[in-house]
């Protein structure tokens, strides 16, 4: 017992180090209080005592409260299996946050999610982080430290480095995990596994994975060569915990709200954004894991601070088993456009998919899908959770009678995810799942950056043709004080 009371006391002191000085709200509602399970870590470390809990609910804290972080608190409390116990955010005068924080008055609230975890980290079961993606590592590690289940938005990290430790790092503390790409617990989940398992989908070579909407840096001066200058800090921002691991930049309107996707310090452009909602199933049930080689085979607009206009990326996968050699080639930019095949039908735009912080997902030439070739027959699908269908519609009626059941999902995303915490369900989505995926995404990025092509070491998870790509797996040094999350 030595050795654990160590273990808890040490993450209880970095904790205390690591926290700013910073005012919270630190009486909890006694109605959000609930004794804790016994959780022990995969080394057998206590972090936490036992104890019955009362409610078949969770306490789940919210780090990020406006935009899509605030969606998501929405989507977790209306399967009523959720306490809220802890809103954590770096603007709470910010008008995207002002909605949620007046629905629930009396939560407990935090600017800086280390002060949260110092305050209340035994009373929380469970994070949601919904922060921009260069801020989803630090706020997963120290919280999986603590023995506390995280759900975090898409992609699972910026660089490949920190999708690898926050893999490792699940397993380690043994806590449930999920990423947010909510399609992975709907009908394209069930149908895409069935039609695997069953033959349907065989023998695959290639797949085409498109978005081509418009983007918040469409348009932008592709001869950029300095970041926006700094501008005048809104009095509510707490603008260096926003930065976490990132290195310095001053204040600018165009790294907040959604606009911190367009650049490759803070984000991962349009295929971290929706690589997840289109590549996820096959990337799982066709067994990819890592590419061997990623070609930028075409960049529109190519600049060293953001995202390219237009991007075709190559990745190429080698044999696997039985399954042959495989490229997906994704596609972004409003004009770059895949040939489709005869017959490819009407490009639908699925109605369930979540509008952006900027309005809603407006239609395009060929709205965010997927086309599938196998060796006998090709499929097309859209995004998110939407099923496939065969090409050409003859193929699919000559084999409409021996299509297997497909079975019905027994929880969406956010319900799976509280049910993995309870132990009752996998989560679908977990890190061994979602980590590979956000790697080969990961690796993208750094192809699209260089404008190069990079070969990729699948044993050593190395990428052995250029040596600064190489680097960019951890890419730039976490600031000061910031470099302990990758010690956790």
């Amino acid at each position: 017992m030595e050795k654990s009371n160590n273990a808890k006391k040490s993450r209880r002191d970095f904790i205390k180090k690591s926290a700013l000085t910073l005012g919270a709200l630190t009486v909890i509602p006694s109605q959000f209080i609930f004794a804790k399970k016994e959780l022990v870590d995969s080394h057998g470390n206590l972090l936490r005592s036992a104890s019955v809990l009362p409610s078949d609910k969770i306490n789940m804290a919210f780090c990020g409260i406006g935009n899509r972080g605030g969606g998501i608190l929405r989507d977790f409390m209306s399967t009523g299996m959720v306490n809220n116990v802890a809103m954590c955010d770096v603007d709470m005068g910010a008008k995207h946050t002002l909605r949620n924080l007046k629905d629930y008055p009396k939560q407990p609230r935090f600017q800086d999610f280390r002060v949260m975890f110092e305050k209340m980290g035994d009373q929380i079961d469970a994070v949601c982080i919904g922060t921009p993606d260069f801020s989803h590592f630090p706020i997963t590690m120290l919280a999986m430290s603590l023995g506390i289940h995280v759900y975090v938005e898409k992609p699972l990290a910026r660089t490949f480095q920190e999708s690898e430790l926050m893999m490792l790092a699940a397993r380690k503390y043994n806590v449930a995990t999920q990423m947010g790409n909510q399609g992975h617990s709907e009908a394209n989940y069930f149908q895409f596994k069935t039609w695997v398992e069953s033959g349907i989908i065989k023998d695959v070579t290639k797949m085409t994975a498109h978005m081509n909407g418009r983007r918040r840096w469409h348009g932008w001066d592709t001869n950029m060569t300095r970041f926006p200058k700094g501008m005048e800090l809104p009095k509510t921002l707490d603008w260096d915990t926003w930065l976490m691991t990132a290195r310095h930049h001053n204040y600018n309107k165009d790294f907040i709200n959604g606009q911190w996707r367009c650049w490759y310090d803070f984000g991962m452009g349009a295929l971290g954004d929706w690589g997840a909602h289109i590549m996820d199933t096959a990337h799982q049930f066709l067994d990819l894991g890592l590419p061997t080689e990623v070609d930028p085979v075409k960049i529109d607009g190519h600049n060293p601070l953001f995202f390219p206009q237009a991007s075709t990326i190559d990745f190429k996968f080698p044999k696997r088993e039985s399954m042959p050699p495989m490229v997906i080639s994704w596609y972004d930019g409003m004009d770059n456009v895949p040939d489709v095949p005869e017959n490819y039908g009407v490009s639908e735009l699925d109605p369930n998919i979540p509008a952006a912080s900027n309005g809603k997902i407006k239609p395009s030439k060929l709205n965010p899908g997927k086309i599938i070739y196998g060796k006998d027959l090709t499929f097309k699908g859209g995004s998110h959770g939407s099923t496939l269908s065969i090409l050409p519609s003859e193929a699919s009626k000559a084999i409409e009678s021996s299509l297997p059941e497909i079975p019905k999902s027994t929880s969406n995303h956010f319900q799976n995810f509280v049910l993995g915490c309870r132990g009752e369900e996998e989560c679908r989505s977990n890190f061994d799942v979602s980590a590979p995926l956000s790697q080969v995404f990961n690796l993208g990025t750094i192809a699209q950056r260089l404008n190069t092509k990079i070969e990729f070491d699948r044993d050593t998870k190395t990428i052995t043709n250029n040596s600064y790509a190489n680097q960019l797996l951890a890419g730039a040094p976490p600031r000061k004080e910031w470099e302990q999350f990758y010690k956790l």
